[in-house]
C-alpha cells in the first residue's frame, strides 16, 4: 500500500493566485491531479489544504480513496503541510508519496511505475529522475514517519533526503513531468501547452 500526500496549502505568492485553482483547459489543476491519481494504484490520496481551503475543498469529490485535511499553520511552509498530512496516513501504508500541487504534468503511468518499484524493492526513499535531474514525486518509507514528524515545520524536506542520501533509490524515468513545476503564469503556460498537445 502506498499513500499519496498532495500538498495544496501554500500561499502561491509568486504565482499571484492559488495554484490549485489555476486552470488547464476546462479544469482546475487540483481537479486534473485528482482524476489522474484516481486512475493509479494508490491506496489512499490525501490532499493537504490551507490557504483558500474553503474554496478548494468543494472541488474534491472525496470518493473512498480520497480525503483532505487542513493545515492551519500553512504559512510555516511545505514541511508543516507534509506533517499535517502524515498524521492522517493509514497505518498499514508501506510508503508515502509526496506530490506538490504545482506538478500536474506527472503521468499516471509514472506514478504506477514508482509504486511498483517501491513495493518490489522497498527502499527507504525512492526518487524519480529525468535526464539526470531529481524530480517528484518521491516516496518515503513509513519507517521514516517518526523521523519526518520530528522535522521542524520550516525545515525543508531536502534535509531529510540529504541525511539518507546513501539509502536512496533513484529511478530514471522517461517522463519530463517529474521535473515540471510552475511558480509563475509563464511556467504554467508551458505545462498547459504540453498537457494539451
Amino acid at each position: 500500500m502506498v499513500s499519496c500526500l498532495v500538498l495544496a496549502a501554500g500561499l502561491s505568492s509568486r504565482f499571484g493566485s492559488p495554484k490549485p485553482l489555476a486552470r488547464i483547459g476546462s479544469k482546475t489543476v487540483i481537479e486534473i491531479i485528482q482524476e489522474k491519481l484516481l486512475s493509479t494504484g494508490l491506496s489512499e490520496i490525501i490532499f493537504v489544504l490551507g490557504h483558500e481551503a474553503t474554496t478548494i475543498a468543494p472541488l474534491l469529490t472525496c470518493p473512498a480513496r480520497i480525503k483532505y485535511v487542513v493545515n492551519t499553520n500553512y504559512a510555516l511552509g511545505q514541511t508543516s503541510s507534509f506533517k499535517t498530512g502524515l498524521k492522517s496516513v493509514t497505518p498499514g501504508s508501506a510508503g508515502i508519496m509526496l506530490l506538490p500541487v504545482d506538478m500536474p504534468a506527472v503521468s499516471a503511468d509514472t506514478i504506477d511505475e514508482l509504486i511498483h518499484i517501491f513495493i518490489q524493492r522497498a527502499p527507504l526513499i525512492l526518487i524519480p529522475a529525468y535526464q539526470g535531474r531529481n524530480g517528484h514525486p518521491p516516496i518515503f518509507s513509513m519507517q521514516l514517519k517518526e523521523e519526518l514528524m520530528r522535522s521542524g515545520d520550516d525545515e525543508p524536506l531536502s534535509i531529510m533526503i540529504h541525511k539518507h542520501e546513501n539509502e536512496i533509490l533513484k529511478i530514471t524515468v522517461s517522463d519530463p513531468g517529474v521535473i515540471s513545476s510552475f511558480n509563475t503564469p509563464e511556467e504554467l503556460k508551458k505545462i498547459r501547452v504540453g498537457l494539451m498537445a
